[in-house]
This record gives structure tokens, sequence and C-alpha cells, in this order.
């Protein structure tokens, strides 16, 4: 699992890599381009922040080794009457499970609380405003309780629109011995990882 900066992601097994909510460079100042060749990519929703599909090259290799369930959800507390519709995807691939919300907007109800439920690894935003906020989010790891549980779309150091919240105000909604910082974009997912808070290191234009 590689974090490209905001909600983006690529997701790779066995030489296949998926692609999640590709940016805009030109909305998200201080992040690096996009700039990858992928087997698929998919997009939560509509907006430029995260349906940039022309960051990526496909190539399609015909083999495709990563399940992927799509499950529809709203990007806002009001069945999308403010922002419109949001797609829950779930990439299953070697026994493991991991979930990347998009621009969730509103607690699960029971059947997608289901659906969520024992994720190996779970790519969730934390920032609010445009999405669920971090109140909201660590309601949905107590709800859910995925084993890694990896935020995204927040505002950090030189990124992030600046009317997000941080990461903090995620993190520190655990206990600290939980949360691991990482020096790197990326994590390896395996079977026996253990349960989490992973902030990976946001790549920052340079």
């Amino acid at each position: 699992i590689t974090w490209l900066g905001h909600s983006c992601f690529t997701v790779e097994h066995g030489g296949y890599t998926i692609l999640l909510d590709p940016f805009n460079p030109e909305m998200l100042s201080g992040l690096p381009p996009v700039e990858v060749t992928v087997d698929r990519v998919l997009c939560s929703h509509g907006h430029d922040d995260h349906n940039y599909v022309q960051a990526a090259h496909i190539v399609e290799s015909g083999a495709e080794p990563i399940q992927v369930t799509a499950i529809p959800c709203w990007h806002d507390d009001e069945q999308g009457a403010q922002r419109g519709p949001n797609t829950v995807h779930i990439l299953e691939a070697g026994g493991l499970k991991v979930a990347h919300l998009g621009d969730l907007g509103h607690l699960p109800d029971e059947e997608l609380t289901k659906a969520l439920s024992g994720m190996d690894a779970m790519l969730i935003p934390v920032g609010g405003y445009y999405t669920i906020n971090a109140e909201m989010a660590k309601q949905i790891v107590s709800l859910t309780e995925p084993r890694v549980v990896i935020p995204m779309h927040y505002k950090g150091k030189g990124f992030g629109f600046p009317v997000l919240g941080s990461v903090e105000q995620f993190t520190n909604r655990f206990c600290s011995s939980t949360v691991r910082w990482y020096d790197t974009n990326m994590l390896e997912l395996t079977a026996d990882a253990p349960h989490q808070i992973a902030v990976l290191q946001c790549p920052l234009a340079k």
C-alpha cells in the first residue's frame, strides 16, 4: 500500500496495481503530481481531487488478482443532497482485505458497518469539512475494528486543503502505543501485521 497524498493510494499484489482516487495536482499545493503505470483506476466520486484519471497510464494485463467490491454510499450526511454520492471500495487478494472509504460523509448504517467489519487495513478520511471528521472516523474504527488504520484526507505541514483538520486530531483519540509514525509512504500489509494506526509519510513536492 503506497500513499501518494490526499486520498490517493496505489495497492499492489502479485505485480498487479490499482490506483485509488488520484487528484488533480493544480488543486493541491505541496504534493507532487501523480504519474504512475497501473492496471486499473478506481475513483470514489467525481470531484477533481479524487478522479483525476489522467494521472495514470493504464496497462491492461488481463489477469485481475485483486477482487474489487464497490459499495455505494454518500459524500455527506444528507444522502447526497449536499455533495452527492460516494463509493467505498474493498480490495481483496492473498487472503487480505483493504477498504478505501473515499470521501465518506456519514457514519455507516448497519449494512455498511457489516461490510467494513474486520478489514486487514482501512484507508479512512479524518480531516472533516468535506468528509467525516476525526471523531466520526474514530467511531467508525471502533464499530468495524480494522487491524491496520491508515488516515488520509487531512492537512499536514506543507500539504492539504487549509480547511481540513490535522492527523493529530485523529491519532490523539487513540492510545499512543497503538499509533505508529512511518518514515516512508509505503506499508507492506501481511497476515500477521499488528493492530495499529499507521500514519504514513506524505510525499511532498520538491
